[in-house]
């Protein structure tokens, strides 16, 4: 039998050897340390010390209580004059898919109103989605509409499942990205649930506005995205 020590680094190159394979494909769940320990004829300590290998090496990470993942790639997400998130997606060499989560109108409070140049309490459309790339969650994303302009756009999307195809079908053949901020915080129960992650690891919330050719505003939306998944790319207009 080998000593221990080329033991565990056997046992580490052949695990990372198998996360670049894709047999256990970014954010996957890896098998337990007993799992292992029986797969490879080793004792648990041995394992550990693989597991610690890969960890440095950044391939990995370990969260209390729920198990060992394959790190998560990050997706290059550019912000410039004409941000469109299929676009960004499929740069990445990724597929992207958005789904409504929820379809409804409301009175704007007050930060919403202010943005889309509305009186406080006038009627919004919220379409929130939950995005994907590769069926991975990158963000829960509520879109904020003016009423009285895109009243039934929530339909539109059900049926393109693009704000940008949902918008041109209402008469907006371009838009444009008017302003940009990206702060951090952590997630609560809902978009932990749904960003597939613990309420621990911090998302990127992105408050943004649209204009259409006139300089009108469009859309108002907050993105909160998957902070281990996502890195915002800055380009000047």
């Amino acid at each position: 039998m080998a000593p221990a020590d080329i033991l565990w680094r056997q046992i580490s190159n052949r695990l990372a050897d198998e996360i670049a394979a894709g047999i256990y494909p970014p954010g996957s769940r890896l098998p337990t340390e007993a799992a292992l320990a029986e797969r490879f004829a080793v004792n648990r300590h041995t394992v550990r010390r693989a597991m610690a290998e890969l960890r440095t090496r950044g391939l990995i990470r370990i969260e209390q209580g729920r198990g060992t993942f394959v790190q998560d790639t990050l997706i290059d997400y550019p912000v410039s004059r004409r941000t469109r998130f299929s676009d960004n997606v499929i740069g990445a060499d990724r597929d992207p898919n958005s789904i409504a989560l929820r379809n409804l109108e409301l009175p704007a409070d007050t930060e919403i109103a202010q943005e889309l140049g509305l009186p406080a309490g006038s009627p919004v459309v919220l379409i929130e989605t939950l995005r994907l790339a590769d069926g991975r969650p990158l963000s829960v994303t509520a879109h904020y509409f003016p009423a009285a302009r895109f009243r039934g756009i929530g339909t539109h999307f059900q049926n393109t499942g693009s704000v940008t195809q949902a918008l041109y079908q209402m008469g907006v053949r371009d838009y444009f990205r008017d302003t940009t901020a990206v702060t951090t915080r952590l997630p609560d129960a809902w978009e932990a649930k749904h960003l597939r992650q613990p309420r621990s690891e911090p998302i990127l919330v992105a408050h943004s506005l649209n204009v259409d050719a006139e300089r009108r505003p469009i859309e108002y939306a907050e993105g909160r995205y998957a902070g281990r998944r996502v890195q915002f790319v800055f380009h000047p207009h």
